[in-house]
């Protein structure tokens, strides 16, 4: 086991291990922290905790100091200037006619840094805007492009309960929503009714997806028929918090060859009143999926793919702050890849090779000329 402190940068930001070392400090207290942006200031979500070994990446890095009055009042200060910093970069971003939205400002703890976050359809060409704030602020400037969840995430808002964001006050990192979890649940695959004010799948929907899942095990679906008391009977419905099945009695027995004659009553029956039959339905004639239903799953499924697309990128672009800082050189071997004719800058012959060859070699003949004259 080894002993972590539980850092946060962001209010319901991510957490990250540090090494406490000897200091003795408990949750809420504010700490000055190495991280590969430099110099960082963040507070404790708990207190010291012990955890495994595999969970953490190894060499911690340490806490530099607990944080002073000082270092409190130049993190306020930060906190200032960000208004101002949000005013001139989007005053620039009107300048340039460029089709993004600016979302958010951070100042690095040292004030070496700006970063920039904004949302963006596609790729945006920002190189004049970077140097137009470079020449304002004297600074490096950093523009990242977030997702529409982050964007949520950082700016806030009601939701449909009528609650603060569960995003924006206590979600630390996004979990994977799938269209399947609003199904399991007998939602209704209205876009509308499921999906957040960023336009994408609620988070909530996986908050009881797994009682949802335990709960329907043995259940049977809709359209299935089972065996009653009552005689055979086919589900048209599942209620899976009552644990209740409703359904319509099957009054001809040769249902093999032609459609089922459905009693007009509905009868319901608990899960342990009823058999599972190996022969299952589709959906009866009365119970076929509707055109204007199926839109609306196609639509769903479409916001399913969109976020997986954009958690996708999240991963392949995490935001590391505990782990080692990238190795000097990268961006000049980037530059030396997208050099003319897809050949590194230190890989092409040099100009006048030959030339210089030639002359060494003449010189070289000349020496051994003078040499052979003196003997």
């Amino acid at each position: 086991m080894v002993r972590v402190a539980c850092v946060r940068f962001k209010s319901a930001g991510r957490v990250y291990y540090f090494d406490p070392g000897d200091l003795q400090i408990k949750a809420g207290s504010f700490v000055v922290v190495e991280t590969v942006r430099g110099l960082e200031f963040g507070m404790l979500s708990t207190d010291i905790i012990e955890v495994d070994e595999s969970s953490v990446i190894s060499p911690l890095k340490p806490i530099i100091r607990v944080a002073t009055q000082e270092d409190i009042t130049r993190n306020a200060e930060n906190e200032a200037k960000k208004q101002k910093a949000l005013e001139v970069c989007q005053e620039k971003i009107l300048k340039h006619g460029l089709d993004m939205k600016l979302v958010d400002v951070e100042y690095t703890f040292d004030n070496s840094k700006i970063i920039y976050y904004f949302t963006a359809e596609g790729r945006v060409d920002f190189r004049e805007l970077v140097k137009d704030l470079a020449g304002v602020f004297r600074m490096r400037i950093e523009l990242r492009q977030i997702g529409v969840r982050d964007e949520t995430k950082m700016m806030g808002g009601i939701g449909c309960c009528g609650r603060d964001l569960c995003c924006h006050s206590w979600l630390p990192e996004f979990e994977p929503v799938s269209i399947k979890m609003a199904k399991v649940q007998n939602l209704s695959l209205n876009p509308i009714k499921i999906s957040g004010i960023c336009g994408r799948l609620m988070c909530c929907l996986q908050y009881e997806n797994d009682n949802y899942v335990e709960s329907k095990k043995g259940m049977p679906e809709i359209g299935e028929i089972i065996g009653t008391r009552d005689g055979k009977a086919l589900v048209c419905d599942v209620n899976i918090l009552k644990m209740q099945i409703k359904a319509r009695l099957i009054l001809n027995d040769n249902y093999e060859d032609k459609p089922d004659k459905l009693s007009t009553e509905y009868y319901t029956y608990s899960k342990e009143e009823i058999s599972r039959t190996e022969r299952r339905r589709g959906r009866s004639q009365g119970e076929k999926q509707s055109s204007s239903d199926a839109k609306l799953e196609a639509e769903a499924e479409k916001l399913e793919q969109k976020d997986r697309h954009e958690r996708e990128e999240r991963r392949e672009k995490p935001e590391k702050r505990d782990r080692q800082p990238r190795q000097e050189g990268g961006a000049e071997e980037a530059k030396g890849a997208k050099s003319s004719k897809g050949v590194r800058r230190h890989d092409r012959p040099r100009k006048n090779m030959h030339k210089k060859e030639s002359f060494e070699a003449s010189l070289a003949e000349q020496n051994h000329g003078s040499e052979a004259s003196e003997n």
